[in-house]
């Protein structure tokens, strides 16, 4: 029987390889997987099928796969041994054989399938070099226009794919409103529905402040201040430790900038979010004092081992130091990465005078 011949299918394959790098054998395969599936489909059968493509001709044969048995009981999957011996004198019972079968129309049919394949496949290879490519940015900053925003999720058209950014990663005192062009930051890349790449973003998360301070202040940037640690209360304030090894640069200036023009950039990008940018110091007691600015501090006693610092700040400064609702010392503890307890002046001395009796 004449087999389905493609040649041209294995030129367009050979040419695929060499400009998308997809291996011509890996879609060969595919095309033979789904020409079974679509014979079964197409013809109504219930026989084993076995595709075979040859690899250098595109020549494809279709086999129907049968049991070799004495008397047929269901003659499409069953043979009989008399039949057999006629193809191959060498069966017996319980081998199976291939029968090659060539149903009508099926050229059109193989032709439409392995187009569909290739299509799937190069889409497939698009996906996954998109995929790549924006999980090497994670942590980098991306600009989209809002599609779709409600309570849970905001979606946005970051041009080659989709960025969703959920509740958790958004500002809660911000509002999205579609055709909104917004920043955000690269969390993480998941790979979506029917394989397609998904990109988290976030506008909550610290590493956003970071990576718009390195956008704004060309010294971070060029690695002259490093930024040691940003603590967050999204939409409300950050507190963010800089350092520069070079005793002549001032860290926390350079980022403020004259007249806080530098620093102004992000806060108006963050919609008002106060920024406390403090200097960080390797002493924790001299670190720990100045990431509870803007109260003045008194002392700070730490507990190296347990990672605790106690802090007596004046009377009038103790509702400043700890901050509405605790959030000036729980920034700082989460900046320093210490445990923090304030006390005022009085309060120290009341405690001291109770250890006494």
């Amino acid at each position: 029987m004449k087999a389905i011949d493609n040649k041209e299918l294995v030129l367009a394959l050979e040419e695929l390889e060499r400009e998308k790098g997809i291996k011509k054998e890996y879609v060969l395969e595919s095309i033979e997987t789904a020409l079974v599936t679509a014979y079964k489909r197409n013809f109504d059968s219930l026989e084993n099928v076995k595709v075979d493509i040859d690899h250098k001709t595109g020549a494809t044969h279709i086999y129907a796969i049968k049991e070799v048995v004495e008397k047929p009981t269901n003659t499409t999957l069953e043979i009989s041994l008399e039949e057999a011996l006629k193809i191959n004198k060498q069966l017996k019972i319980g081998d199976s054989v291939e029968i090659e079968i060539v149903p009508k129309d099926f050229g059109r049919i193989a032709a439409q399938t392995a187009k569909q394949v290739i299509i799937q496949k190069l889409r497939e290879v698009e996906r996954e070099i998109t995929y790549n490519e924006f999980n090497d940015r994670k942590g980098e900053i991306v600009s989209g226009i809002i599609q779709k925003a409600d309570h849970n999720i905001v979606v946005m058209d970051l041009g080659k794919l989709e960025g969703v950014m959920p509740v958790k990663e958004q500002i809660p005192t911000e509002k999205y409103h579609v055709n909104q062009k917004i920043k955000g930051v690269v969390l993480d890349v998941e790979k979506g529905q029917k394989g397609a790449p998904q990109v988290i973003v976030s506008r909550s998360h610290p590493d956003f402040v970071r990576k718009l301070l390195e956008f704004e202040i060309p010294e971070i940037y060029e690695g002259v201040i490093e930024i040691k640690s940003v603590s967050r209360d999204p939409g409300y304030r950050s507190k963010v430790a800089v350092f520069s090894p070079d005793p002549n640069i001032d860290p926390v200036g350079s980022c403020v900038g004259q007249k806080g023009v530098r620093i102004q950039n992000v806060i108006n990008e963050l919609n008002g979010e106060k920024i406390d940018v403090i200097e960080w110091n390797e002493d924790p007691s001299i670190y720990i004092a100045a990431a509870l600015l803007p109260a003045q501090i008194l002392a700070v006693d730490i507990k190296e081992k347990e990672k605790f610092a106690q802090v007596i700040v004046p009377d009038d400064q103790l509702s400043l130091a700890i901050g509405k609702s605790g959030q000036n010392a729980r920034l700082a503890a989460r900046l320093t990465n210490w445990k923090i307890d304030i006390k005022s002046e009085s309060q120290f001395r009341e405690m001291l005078q109770k250890a006494q009796e």
